[in-house]
């Protein structure tokens, strides 16, 4: 009698299935289990993993507005008044008023006409690019920028021209090469959060001008980091009314979730003729515009949480510059740690795990060859004690792994 064939030795017939199941890094990432834990708890930035307390270092939650507890209130009180879900996309079953309320105060906030509020800013990013560039148009674009700003790249089947990270230089040399009478478009970020560099606008900006170019610039990581109160990177450089589109994310630091697009009246209505990520995606929850709306006005009146983040941002930079680490020139609470390679990476982030740290790692090619790090981030609810703790798990993870200094 014939054995049946084990799964395990055998080919799937669906090729399909047999990529999922031969993919490398698939099995790297199970192996090696970097990403995806189950957070049990969390109180501010304190997380419990494995029934064991670790200090947060990875969590985008720049002002710690989402465990304030007006924020929270807010977002318990829209389900209330609001139930759980619009149920479906604004085109189809309408509008809220929440969302036109939220959206008319980021525009107001950031100095615009109007704003889009979409359930994600992976959508509205990729709608900001997608909606607007066509086939035969031309998107010059940093290298560097996120993967959601590429998918909108990609969906808009124009072309593109990419340019090294950040340098004018660059960019010049390649519109200059592109034909004069072709529509363009450059797309930005206002803060890489890979890297924490900020946006050199006040040298692109002009060139863009020069050539005509509809600029989309991704300020999820500038939003309430920069700027007066928080209007984000345009406002740092005095330039609000040189970019056409602002996007970002309302995950970062008003501690909810949920995107936004913010520009002319005219691009907005636009966009929610034209997007198909605009009008075919359900809309922003009760709760989450409650809490974004909520988590503004805290932003504005109380300027204390950025003071916070940046003096944190400070004593943390500080103590990584004396360990000798280097930090890719980060000029933001988004602070990277270079090692250079895998081999270095993984222990490393292991070693501050050991001590109660927990942070991300990325790996090539999600970063450039040679850019391996661990990715880490300030937060305003970081206290001094806990900064004492990172700055011994830091000194204890370079002693075993043998870098810095």
């Amino acid at each position: 009698m014939a054995l049946p064939s084990l799964p395990f030795f055998s080919k799937h017939k669906k090729p399909l299935l047999n990529r999922c199941r031969d993919d490398h890094a698939t099995k790297m990432r199970l192996k090696y289990d970097p990403y995806y834990h189950v957070i049990e708890e969390q109180r501010g930035s304190t997380v419990r993993l494995d029934g064991r307390d670790m200090i947060m270092l990875a969590s985008n939650d720049y002002l710690g507005l989402s465990f304030d507890p007006r924020v929270v209130e807010a977002g318990q009180a829209a389900m209330q008044r609001w139930g759980a879900s619009p149920t479906g996309a604004r085109s189809a079953n309408g509008s809220r008023a929440y969302h036109i309320e939220l959206e008319e105060k980021l525009a107001a906030h950031l100095g615009r006409e109007a704003c889009h509020v979409h359930s994600s800013g992976y959508l509205s990013c990729m709608s900001s690019v997608a909606a607007f560039a066509q086939k035969g148009d031309l998107v010059f674009a940093d290298k560097n920028l996120h993967s959601s700003l590429w998918d909108g790249i990609r969906l808009s089947m124009a072309s593109v021209e990419r340019f090294a990270h950040n340098n004018p230089t660059d960019l010049r040399d390649a519109l200059e090469a592109a034909a004069p009478d072709a529509a363009k478009m450059l797309v930005l970020e206002g803060v890489y959060s890979m890297e924490g560099h900020i946006c050199r606008l006040p040298e692109l900006v002009p060139l863009a001008e020069a050539h005509h170019c509809f600029t989309v610039l991704d300020d999820a990581h500038g939003f309430g980091v920069l700027g007066k109160d928080g209007r984000g990177t345009p406002n740092h450089f005095g330039l609000e009314g040189q970019i056409d589109i602002v996007c970002g994310s309302l995950s970062k630091s008003l501690g909810s979730t949920g995107g936004f697009v913010a520009a002319s009246r005219e691009v907005i209505d636009f966009l929610r003729t034209n997007s198909k990520q605009t009008i075919f995606s359900a809309a922003l929850s009760p709760a989450q515009a409650a809490i974004a709306s909520t988590a503004l006005d805290l932003m504005q009146r109380e300027p204390e949480h950025r003071e916070r983040l940046w003096a944190n941002t400070r004593k943390y930079r500080a103590m990584l510059d004396e360990l000798g680490l280097d930090t890719w020139g980060s000029e933001t609470p988004a602070v990277p740690i270079v090692l250079g390679s895998k081999e270095r990476v993984y222990p490393f982030w292991q070693a501050l795990r050991e001590k109660g740290i927990f942070t991300i790692m990325s790996i090539a090619p999600a970063v450039p060859a040679g850019k391996d790090l661990i990715r880490t981030a300030i937060s305003a609810l970081h206290t001094d004690e806990q900064l004492e703790r990172i700055a011994e798990a830091m000194a204890y993870a370079v002693k075993k792994v043998g870098v810095g200094r």
